[in-house]
């Protein structure tokens, strides 16, 4: 595992925020924040488990996104939110833990 990211949710809306309209969620881009933080703002009706929207969420960038599940309480099932990348959250601890898989070839170091 490589550390990607750590997103935060939040209700203040902040520059560069991009619309994932399938998950109703602004964010910010990590990769413009020297530390990978991303700002995560949800929409009231947001689909996605409370967890993942009022606690922060550390992510990692796995090779093998099914090895990295196995044995895991499974939060959000995998999916695709961008080409490229398969993403699937679990809990550790009581806290939310992202996955990503990028399917090109992609290092995110």
């Amino acid at each position: 595992m490589r550390y990607h990211h750590l997103g935060i949710p939040t209700t203040i809306p902040r520059r560069g925020e991009v619309y994932l309209e399938p998950f109703r969620v602004h964010c910010t881009d990590h990769e413009s924040n020297p530390y990978g933080i991303q700002w995560m703002r949800y929409e009231p009706d947001s689909p996605l488990p409370d967890l993942v929207k009022t606690v922060p969420h550390v992510a990692f960038e796995v090779d093998d996104l099914r090895a990295a599940l196995a044995g895991h309480e499974i939060l959000i099932e995998p999916n695709s939110p961008s080409e490229g990348v398969l993403v699937a959250f679990i809990v550790q601890d009581g806290a939310p833990v992202e996955f990503l898989q990028f399917l090109d070839g992609r290092d995110a170091a």
